[in-house]
């Protein structure tokens, strides 16, 4: 069986990420159709048109789509990936800029940046939703649209009898590529994750090292106190980053009982990490100027050229991607039903 896949934010710059994610698992997660899809014609028209070049090159049995179209998008698919950002950056750069005016966190996902931003998603995740369920009842939703937790928990406020439809995130799964790249002799696939809280507001209890079932959750504190915390990709991240890593060894020597997600720098080291924000240039205006810029750059000398074989996005084929690589592992592990472990967003109701 080859499956009908559909991403719903599908001009985001995350899309050749998941791309990659794809050409990953040719041999294992058959893809007969590909449809990307989004409100704007003008972003999803250019990466559609990458997306047709780099797949006809790296997975020809891929017929790829792009469409602002709902029916063409949702009919007959077997999962959709969303990963929508209502109001596009500029709304983001408003939910950093103005709180930190008034002398407050701001923040994509956290304070009344992450309120504001939440107020937003939430209307259109629940549209997309009722879209999705239209044309395709059975498909699964894996939903990467943040704040993820906000957005989690009004979906399932909305559609409590849907049990296709998980919300995750990708930072916890960041962090275990760090603990992996800290370590030097594991792959973050080997740990067996044990998480809680509010995703960004959250905890790992306990990491086990599934060759030996051995515990190393010691061994990634002691690591990080003795050496400090950095990405896993630290060598593309964006400089907002690397305090936002390193609160992490701050946060371990007020309280080491468990190791605390890099979000929780703005409830518990609120001075520290409103110290490192700047008013005038946020993680909205890096991400614009950085990421935005050059994946699109690519797209466009990729259609240009009308050959990805050169392209510098493939050097993640042989890299692990945490947004890429997570949704193609969960959306894998449904459908060969393999009970993977993964962090993902559940109620924990009577546990």
């Amino acid at each position: 069986m080859k499956l009908n896949i559909t991403i719903a934010g599908g001009g985001s710059t995350y899309t050749p990420g998941i791309l990659i994610g794809m050409i990953k698992k040719r041999t294992t997660f058959p893809i007969k159709k590909l449809v990307l899809y989004d409100n704007d014609k003008k972003r999803v028209t250019q990466m559609g048109r990458f997306a047709q070049i780099l797949l006809r090159d790296f997975y020809s049995e891929v017929e790829v789509i792009y469409t602002t179209d709902k029916k063409i998008a949702f009919e007959d698919v077997d999962y959709v990936f969303c990963q929508i950002r209502t109001g596009k950056l500029k709304m983001r750069e408003g939910d950093e800029k103005i709180p930190i005016k008034y002398g407050v966190i701001g923040q994509e996902t956290c304070g009344p940046g992450g309120f504001s931003y939440g107020m937003r998603s939430i209307k259109d995740m629940i549209e997309l939703v009722e879209d999705i369920r239209k044309y395709s009842k059975d498909a699964w939703i894996l939903n990467y649209t943040n704040p993820a937790a906000i957005v989690a928990i009004a979906l399932e406020r909305k559609f409590p009898n849907d049990k296709r439809i998980l919300n995750i995130c990708d930072q916890p799964i960041s962090l275990l590529l760090a603990y992996a790249r800290l370590l030097g002799d594991i792959n973050y696939k080997d740990m067996k994750p044990h998480y809680f809280g509010l995703n960004h507001f959250g905890w790992f209890t306990k990491i086990i090292d599934m060759r030996n079932n051995e515990d190393i959750t010691s061994k990634i504190k002691e690591k990080i106190k003795e050496e400090g915390f950095l990405p896993a990709d630290r060598e593309k991240r964006d400089p907002s980053w690397f305090p936002t890593y390193a609160s992490v060894k701050n946060m371990l020597d007020l309280d080491d009982t468990y190791l605390p997600n890099t979000y929780l720098q703005y409830y518990l080291l609120r001075d520290r990490a409103f110290s490192h924000l700047d008013g005038t240039k946020t993680r909205a205006n890096e991400v614009m100027e950085g990421r935005e810029k050059r994946v699109y750059d690519e797209c466009a000398r990729v259609i240009k050229n009308n050959s990805a074989k050169d392209t510098p996005i493939l050097q993640d084929l042989d890299k692990q991607d945490a947004h890429g690589d997570l949704i193609m592992d969960i959306a894998d592990s449904i459908y060969k039903d393999k009970n993977g472990y993964y962090v993902v967003i559940v109620s924990n109701k009577n546990k």
